[in-house]
């Protein structure tokens, strides 16, 4: 029982110095199709991501976490976000093309091995918000396919910009 009690603390400090004091936010949500098949994306699936901006005056960058299986057909990905605000009104929506493989030799992009391939891209650099409260972002698949097959997961990260 004194291990563990001595144990504690060590390890407590050992998750405090994992975090990243920059880091406001980061989700991300595994995708299935809606008969529960795995690593689909359905064109109906729009996975919406809640994060809380406590400072107008400061400017963050948002990426789009993706992560594929090395299956997928394509050699990009097509992501249409809606941010809307503390009011419930539209901010932006815009149309991201994200290269997951290069075009040329197919060769996969992102940071993995084997099959499975995780990407950060940078969708809002140095973002502005002008309020403070709970801002939401709604992620839609717009590669004209009912069923995106190979799409692992999505999900968003905030950070603070780095001036």
């Amino acid at each position: 029982m004194r291990f563990f009690r001595r144990l504690l603390p060590v390890l407590g400090l050992g998750l405090l110095a994992a975090c990243n004091p920059n880091e406001v936010y980061e989700k991300n949500t595994d995708l299935k199709s809606p008969l529960g098949e795995p690593y689909v994306w359905a064109v109906q699936e729009k996975p919406a991501f809640e994060f809380e901006i406590p400072d107008t005056t400061q400017r963050y960058d948002v990426y789009f976490n993706v992560r594929n299986a090395s299956g997928y057909e394509y050699y990009n990905l097509y992501v249409r976000h809606t941010l809307t605000g503390p009011d419930g009104k539209p901010i932006s929506r815009l149309l991201h093309q994200m290269l997951l493989m290069d075009p040329q030799t197919g060769e996969p992009r992102g940071d993995g091995s084997g099959d499975i391939f995780d990407h950060r891209f940078l969708a809002l650099p140095n973002q502005k918000f002008s309020q403070t409260g709970p801002y939401k972002i709604v992620l839609e698949q717009y590669m004209r396919q009912d069923q995106l097959r190979g799409i692992m997961a999505v999900g968003v990260r905030v950070v603070k910009h780095a001036q």
